[in-house]
């Protein structure tokens, strides 16, 4: 019942946004992973050169066997790549490989949001597991003098919307800076800098959606919370 009330519908439409968005990424990954730059350099080697062209010759590169699973790990410094983007020459990849690094370097340089991510990822990973079933637990015995479980999980889940929350400027601003790397690096002519925009904005909804998502769960607790406590 809980999982199935009316407020449920809030979330309907940032859900089927969240699968509108991972159907884009994949499509434009897809896309551009056919075409091949000009250049014909491996993602590896471009995010190579722009981590050494950045002083950050102490970052590690390692590919990983998880697709579309790149990220950039600032605990270990080391930036992991999927073996499409890895070895792969394509636009695609290109896009992919100078993200991440751009991630490295938001890093070096403290970019601040990238810092308040880094340092509310335990407060996500402890509020994505626990925020629902102590709000559920505090829902169904609200009766017994629990109810300050829902007031415990939504607090918790605040700390998951706010990792949402400030994720959106962390990966736009890693964008940017991968497009005017690649320029002007000149790994990418004026032509093809467009199509691999085209691949980083279809990323960047995926993290939109996510947070259209984690904000309207958030307003369905408090509107549940109220409808309880009444």
């Amino acid at each position: 019942m809980f999982f199935w009330d009316p407020t449920y519908i809030l979330i309907i439409p940032a859900m089927i946004f969240a699968l509108y968005a991972q159907s884009r990424v994949q499509s434009a990954f897809a896309r551009y992973s056919r075409v091949s730059s000009r250049r014909g350099m491996r993602g590896a080697e471009v995010a190579r050169e722009i981590l050494d062209q950045s002083g950050l010759r102490e970052v590690r590169i390692e590919q990983i066997g998880q697709e579309l699973g790149d990220h950039y790990d600032p605990r270990a410094k080391v930036l992991r790549l999927s073996p499409q983007v890895y070895g792969g020459n394509s636009l695609a990849a290109l896009g992919v490989a100078a993200h991440e690094a751009g991630h490295a370097i938001q890093d070096s340089v403290n970019y601040l949001p990238l810092a308040i991510r880094h340092s509310l990822v335990p407060v996500a990973n402890f509020g994505s597991n626990l925020a629902f079933p102590l709000f559920l637990i505090g829902f169904i015995f609200a009766g017994s003098g629990l109810s300050w479980l829902m007031t415990l999980g939504i607090w918790i889940f605040i700390g998951v919307v706010a990792f949402q929350v400030v994720t959106l400027p962390v990966e736009y601003n890693a964008s940017s800076r991968a497009l005017a790397l690649l320029e002007g690096g000149g790994y990418l002519t004026r032509e093809e800098i467009g199509h691999a925009r085209v691949v980083l904005n279809a990323a960047a909804l995926t993290y939109l959606a996510a947070t259209a998502v984690a904000v309207t769960q958030l307003l369905r607790l408090l509107i549940l919370r109220s409808s309880r406590r009444d």
